[in-house]
């Protein structure tokens, strides 16, 4: 294998290394979860969004059109963003997550700024078989999905494009 092969194999599917901006766990009861990673990691503090319409639009579960709203809670360990999820109502891929593994990780994002950046990693993942799982829309600025990567990354890939900085969470916690 020649130097050039080797470091053509390391660029990804978008010609260059795509940085983890997020890992997330879905759990069954979102309060319990963030006290006990504050109390025994000393993480937070925590910003907390209830996730439902009209905030969350446009949502989408193995390419049909679904309805689901989540808990969801936010906070950085150094530069990288913790989240944990709760799925409240509605089908969705953190319910199918949990009556098949339980709690525990789900998925680790790889947030993208750009929306047509967005859309050529869905592409590209399709093209090697990994279709959107589930996704939708938060507010007017962020783009969320999930690709179907277990098997072959063996976790979920999240992806998306936008900005949360004009989210403002429902609670702040502690």
């Amino acid at each position: 294998m020649g130097a050039k092969q080797s470091a053509d194999t390391t660029m990804g599917v978008l010609g260059r290394e795509l940085q983890i901006s997020q890992i997330a766990v879905v759990c069954q009861d979102l309060q319990k979860t963030m006290e006990q990673y504050s109390k025994l990691l000393g993480w937070g503090p925590w910003n907390v969004y209830r996730h439902e319409p009209p905030r969350l639009h446009d949502t989408e579960l193995h390419g049909k059109p679904t309805e689901y709203t989540m808990l969801g809670a936010e906070t950085h360990v150094g530069d990288m963003g913790f989240e944990l999820l709760q799925p409240l109502a509605g089908p969705s891929l953190y319910r199918e997550w949990l009556e098949r593994h339980g709690e525990g990780l789900h998925h680790v994002a790889v947030m993208l700024h750009d929306f047509d950046e967005s859309s050529e990693l869905k592409k590209k993942f399709a093209e090697v078989g990994a279709s959107v799982l589930m996704g939708g829309r938060i507010g007017e600025t962020i783009e969320f999905y999930y690709l179907d990567t277990e098997p072959s990354l063996k976790i979920i890939l999240e992806s998306g494009s936008g900005h949360a900085i004009d989210l403002v969470p429902d609670y702040v916690y502690p």
